[in-house]
């Protein structure tokens, strides 16, 4: 049987750039940083004290102020970049066959922050002083449920969880689901709102963060040879995916086909990637192959792109394992980590509609804060300044902590 073809109907995001999808494209490729002073606690007590936090959402615009009390901001930041995505795609949801429709929306560690703040009331005043909605506010599966419910979508439903890959497993297993013929249409991609001291302290105690605390906004530096670790980040993205005679049946707007999914594990270490880079290298090799396309007709890959000093190094390595010389020293690639931080399992879904808008609009997004070229990482990695450049098929790399790897590849409709 011939797979399905797979759209690109609509899209919505939270994120430390802007929390609609005009304001988060045009701070992109104007390479504008997120990243600042942590302002929601007093981080002083913290080597690295910065993040990519959300500072400019609104959760009155989309839930109500009774119903927000008793969802964690990961749950908030989800549901509000779904409704944003279906406002986008023209759905009209009281059409839509609920049975034939589902929810896969990921995140790395869920309800963190109702988590914390739950222990701290045990230590405080017992167990008896727990909320009654602790647990449904804490599980990350939650999220595809209350955006299922909000919409009466039946479908397939759950929520994935693999660290850093969370987000993009989601949206290749959303494709799946589609392709296969177990849905029409699917809202997919991931959330986070892990920024607390409970977490900030975790990455902390694993030397994992950046401890430029007196230039936030340079702090996160891909593929710079100065870089010292990521920067944490939160929000949320939603993709509509849609199988395109659907799509074109109710005339929608497509923006490009989600064509191709490679997944693969490193299997081996807990946090480090595989040296030589093979496991991401053969997910992209497989994403590329289920596309239906060839390693020279990938113009643009979003990495995972973390700005740790083995990760951005092993994940060139992958490139070019995966495109071969010459076509790996020809590709575009940034990381828009660093304008965004690293939304843990939530990046892969921002950095999918970053994607998108890329093939859309024909511009590249930059890595800013390369300032020193690393003899590892010798690539195009479209330093400090946006370029324009027609880009018919892209990937987005995703690699999370425990080796798991997801790569997407987007591809324009006339190519």
């Amino acid at each position: 049987m011939t797979a399905r073809k797979v759209v690109v109907t609509g899209m919505g995001v939270v994120s430390p750039l802007g929390c609609d999808l005009q304001k988060f494209w045009e701070r992109l490729v104007n390479g504008q940083s997120g990243i600042r002073r942590i302002q929601s606690f007093d981080a002083s007590a913290y080597t690295s004290q910065i993040a990519g936090e959300v500072v400019e959402f609104d959760p009155n615009a989309f839930v109500p102020r009774k119903e927000q009390r008793h969802m964690d901001p990961f749950c908030l930041y989800g549901v509000a970049a779904a409704k944003m995505a279906v406002a986008d795609s023209g759905l009209q949801m009281d059409q839509v066959n609920g049975d034939r429709a589902g929810v896969i929306i990921g995140s790395g560690v869920g309800g963190l922050q109702i988590t914390f703040e739950q222990s701290k009331v045990l230590v405080a005043r017992g167990p008896s002083r727990f909320s009654p909605f602790m647990i449904p506010q804490m599980i990350m599966n939650i999220l595809s449920g209350l955006v299922a419910i909000e919409y009466g979508l039946k479908g397939p439903n759950y929520c994935i969880v693999s660290a850093c890959a969370s987000a993009t497993h989601s949206l290749g297993e959303s494709l799946r689901i589609i392709q296969h013929g177990e849905a029409d249409l699917m809202l997919s991609g991931g959330a986070e709102g892990a920024i607390c001291e409970l977490s900030l302290g975790g990455f902390c105690a694993m030397r994992a963060l950046s401890t430029r605390n007196d230039n936030p906004a340079g702090a996160s530096r891909p593929f710079d040879k100065d870089r010292d670790g990521f920067v944490m980040g939160e929000g949320s993205g939603v993709l509509v995916l849609e199988e395109l005679e659907h799509a074109r049946k109710r005339g929608a707007k497509i923006y490009c086909e989600l064509a191709g999914y490679g997944r693969t594990c490193d299997a081996y270490h807990i946090t480090a990637p595989d040296e030589a880079g093979r496991g991401a290298a053969r997910g992209m090799s497989l994403a590329i192959q289920d596309a239906g396309l060839t390693p020279d007709q990938i113009d643009y890959i979003n990495a995972h792109g973390t700005s740790t000093p083995l990760g951005d190094k092993c994940e060139t390595l992958a490139i070019k394992a995966a495109l071969g010389e010459p076509q790996a020293r020809k590709v575009m690639i940034s990381s828009t980590k660093s304008m965004t931080g690293h939304l843990l399992g939530a990046a892969g879904a921002i950095e999918s509609v970053a994607c998108v808008l890329t093939l859309k609009n024909g511009v590249i997004p930059p890595t800013i804060n390369y300032t020193t070229p690393d003899p590892d990482c010798d690539l195009d990695y479209v330093p400090n300044q946006a370029r324009t450049a027609k880009v018919r098929a892209c990937l987005n790399n995703s690699l999370g902590f425990g080796g798991h790897n997801a790569t997407l590849c987007f591809k324009a409709m006339d190519y």
